[in-house]
């Protein structure tokens, strides 16, 4: 296992004086998002109401967890790891704003069990960010297809 020091100066960014920044404003390094990654996911597919919508569409769970990581590296650290269209995944799911709040809450519990403070307010805020842009966006595709 590798130190925090030595963790934090291995992390692959294609912002890399951002990415410490952060990392250092945040506490958050690859490590912690990996964990707050899996034990979220761990959280939904145990989930009554989520678990069953995650389970009809992912089969291989290494990959979307990886894939994930990959992303709230990206949208927490700026490292630029994540290449992919979100929107589309979710396009077409049989979901609403409840759902988001649900999934919100669970990631936000999460969040501060496994985050410092400045970490856990800073994904939150992006998770919040990231619920209202795919759940317009939802609703749009939603629209345009009943039109």
């Amino acid at each position: 296992m590798q130190d925090a020091g030595t963790e934090r100066s291995a992390v692959v960014s294609a912002r890399p004086k951002l990415t410490a920044a952060l990392m250092e404003q945040t506490g958050l390094d690859e490590g912690i998002l990996t964990t707050l990654v899996h034990r979220f996911y761990a959280k939904v597919r145990a989930d009554a109401v989520l678990g069953p919508i995650f389970d009809a569409r992912i089969s291989d769970w290494g990959p979307h967890l990886d894939r994930m990581v990959a992303f709230w590296s990206s949208v927490a650290l700026m490292t630029g790891r994540y290449h992919g269209a979100p929107l589309p995944a979710h396009a077409g799911l049989p979901i609403d704003w409840t759902h988001f709040e649900h999934w919100l809450a669970l990631f936000e519990e999460t969040a501060h069990e496994t985050c410092t403070a400045d970490g856990a307010a800073h994904v939150i805020i992006r998770a919040e960010r990231i619920a209202y842009s795919l759940h317009a966006a939802i609703e749009v595709v939603a629209a345009q297809a009943k039109a």
